[in-house]
């Protein structure tokens, strides 16, 4: 029996850390787009060749908002500004690269209201995706528990509460994707 709740507790530990993982993917793509205000996410993603070497541009610079439509980027080796400046411009992040030889400056334009209708489509984009791949995650921890209940001989009642359990655990998970999503669309629809 400790066999058992032994492989039922690492199938929930598991579903657990699958379904975080989805959540703070889905927060990470979040971050990345752009709501009123600039963050400094847009840019540290884009990668720039380092002397041979793609490295994302947090690891070559102090990035910063100057105010609430300018990142500031400030390379620690300004040998490498036109690289920097050639990767964001290749990157399409809706602003075109400022360099005067020291630091770039992105001065992002305000955003329309066609825009922001745009962006809250993108962002429930993301976060649909991130719930069917907590969804297809229910589902293989089902799959699991399937197996487990074959080989060890598990009641049917002890089978549902189980399951009712995994669903609790993936309910708790949309609800707070749902949460992060309505509050995203706020910030996006703020003008």
């Amino acid at each position: 029996m400790d066999y058992l709740n032994e492989n039922i507790n690492m199938l929930m530990l598991d579903l657990e850390e699958k379904l975080g993982e989805r959540a703070n993917h889905v927060k990470s793509e979040f971050s990345l787009i752009r709501a009123g205000r600039v963050n400094t996410g847009i840019v540290e993603r884009v990668m720039v060749d380092y002397f041979g070497t793609p490295t994302p541009i947090k690891n070559l610079a102090n990035i910063s908002c100057a105010d609430s439509r300018t990142v500031v980027i400030n390379l620690w080796d300004t040998a490498i500004i036109r690289e920097t400046s050639r990767a964001l411009e290749n990157a399409n992040l809706g602003a075109n690269p400022i360099d005067d030889g020291r630091i770039i400056r992105m001065i992002f334009p305000q955003l329309t209201a066609e825009r922001r209708k745009e962006l809250v489509k993108q962002v429930k984009q993301i976060a649909e995706n991130g719930k069917v791949s907590m969804r297809n995650d229910r589902r293989a921890a089902l799959d699991n528990l399937k197996k487990i209940v074959k080989e060890e001989k598990l009641s049917e009642d002890d089978q549902l509460l189980i399951e009712k359990d995994v669903q609790k655990l993936l309910d708790t998970y949309i609800s707070s994707l749902d949460n992060l999503l309505s509050k995203k669309e706020v910030d996006i629809l703020e003008v």
